[in-house]
C-alpha cells in the first residue's frame, strides 16, 4: 500500500515542480539585482556552448564571440533556471527512491540472513542428534552380539551387566 502512495507523491511532485519553475522564471526576469546575475550566467553559458559547437564542428575557437542581448540572456538564463529546478527536483526524487529500495534490500537481506543461520543451526542439531542416535545404535548392536537374539529382546538384563542396578523381573 505505502510503494504506490510513494510513487504518486514521486509523480506529483514532478508535476508540481513544473509550474513552480514557470514562477521561479517569471519572478527572476524582474528582480534587478538578480536579473544582472543571471545575465552574466547567461552569457557564460553561451560563450561555453558556442565554444564548444565550434570544436565538434571543426570551425576556428580563437574568433569573438558576441553576447546575447539583454532580452535573449534573460529568457535563456530563466529557462535554465526552470529546467535546472525540474531536473533537481526529480534528482532528489531518484535519490530518495534508491534510498528506499536500497534499505528494503537490505531488510530483505538480513531476513534471509536469519532464515540461514537459523537452518544452519538446525542442521548443527540435526546432525548432534544423529550422532547421538548413531552412537545409540552401535551400544544396542554391541549388547545385541554380545547376548544374541535374545539380547536385544532383553535390554533390561544388559543394562544391569553394565552396572546399572535392575529388579530382575
Amino acid at each position: 500500500m505505502v510503494l504506490p502512495l510513494l510513487k504518486l507523491g514521486t509523480l506529483a511532485l514532478k508535476t508540481l515542480s513544473k509550474p513552480i519553475a514557470a514562477r521561479l522564471k517569471k519572478e527572476a526576469g524582474l528582480h534587478p539585482r538578480f536579473r544582472n546575475y543571471i545575465i552574466s550566467i547567461a552569457q557564460a553559458n553561451h560563450r561555453l556552448t558556442t565554444t564548444m559547437q565550434r570544436r565538434i564542428y571543426g570551425h576556428a575557437t580563437d574568433v569573438e564571440i558576441r553576447p546575447l542581448n539583454e532580452e535573449k540572456a534573460v529568457q535563456a538564463a530563466v529557462d535554465l533556471l526552470g529546467e535546472i529546478f525540474v531536473f533537481s527536483v526529480a534528482g532528489v526524487a531518484l535519490i530518495f527512491e534508491v534510498q528506499r529500495s536500497s534499505r528494503s534490500e537490505a531488510r530483505k537481506e538480513e531476513i534471509r540472513r536469519q532464515e540461514m543461520e537459523g537452518m544452519r543451526q538446525r542442521d548443527e542439531e540435526l546432525a548432534r542428534e544423529l550422532e547421538f542416535l548413531k552412537d545409540k545404535l552401535q551400544e544396542i548392536e554391541h549388547l545385541a552380539r554380545g547376548r544374541g537374539l535374545a539380547g536385544v529382546f532383553n535390554l533390561k538384563q544388559a543394562h544391569a551387566e553394565d552396572g546399572k542396578l535392575v529388579k530382575p523381573t
